[in-house]
């Protein structure tokens, strides 16, 4: 008997995850006619309702279909489906991994980063490259120029990185790479550049990043971990929940 490479037989074993199915309920609505192309699809709420899941799977799903060229969102008009949809859909190879729900990776986030603070402020000591990432984040000016935007999110993905590196533990520092990892992904950068976009958000993330970072360098454990919770929890909210 010939079996897979074990790399396709994990694939193969993995379950769905919710976003993935809700996408492949809309592929189909659409392929079926009830979304054309060229229509815009139902509000985000509507979605959610008719299919019975939480607005969170239905954005993550419809991010997807961007990634996957099915759908198109226009800023303050909603989401559209393209006119080589059904075309797409069609050729799309089922082979495809899909990426970390990143409605999980924040859920996972919330739950460690917050430890991983407190186990950095317990060093309690100041680093010169956290400083400087923070004044380059700070530093950005346009961020509806893609080049920019780029350089900032890598500029936030390091900083929380970095704070793992300061605990000088290893299995910190280890899943902190596996979270850095997730959070560079396709479904994540659609989703975090359509929710993180405009200047004045990117600066009370930044302002959030500094609370994070003098709690560590001063040594304060508790409000480290507070920091980072809050932070989170509205990076959760603008990527996922507003909108």
């Amino acid at each position: 008997m010939n079996f897979p490479p074990p790399d396709k037989l994990s694939a193969s074993l993995k379950a769905p995850q919710l976003y993935e199915l809700v996408a492949d309920r809309l592929k189909r609505l659409i392929l079926d006619g009830t979304h054309a192309p060229g229509s815009r699809l139902p509000a985000e709420r509507h979605l959610a309702s008719s299919l019975g899941v939480g607005r969170a799977a239905v954005r993550e799903a419809i991010a997807e279909l961007v990634n996957q060229g099915v759908i198109q969102t226009r800023p303050n008009s909603g989401s559209y489906v393209l006119q080589e949809a059904v075309e797409v859909i069609r050729k799309a190879k089922a082979s495809v991994t899909p990426d970390t729900s990143p409605l999980s990776t924040l859920a996972a986030r919330l739950s460690i980063e917050p430890l991983i603070a407190q186990f950095a402020a317990a060093v309690g000591k100041r680093d010169t490259e956290i400083e400087r990432l923070l004044d380059l984040m700070e530093s950005g000016s346009d961020l509806s120029d893609p080049e920019q935007r780029r350089q900032w999110n890598e500029h936030d993905r390091q900083f929380h990185e970095r704070i793992a590196l300061m605990t000088a533990n290893p299995v910190m520092i280890g899943i902190a790479r596996v979270i850095a990892t997730a959070v560079d992904e396709p479904l994540w950068r659609q989703l975090r550049d359509t929710g993180i976009h405009d200047p004045a958000r990117a600066r009370l993330y930044v302002y959030e990043h500094r609370l994070i970072y003098e709690a560590i360098a001063t040594g304060n454990q508790e409000a480290a971990g507070f920091y980072v919770r809050q932070h989170l929890e509205r990076v959760r909210k603008d990527m996922l929940v507003q909108g």
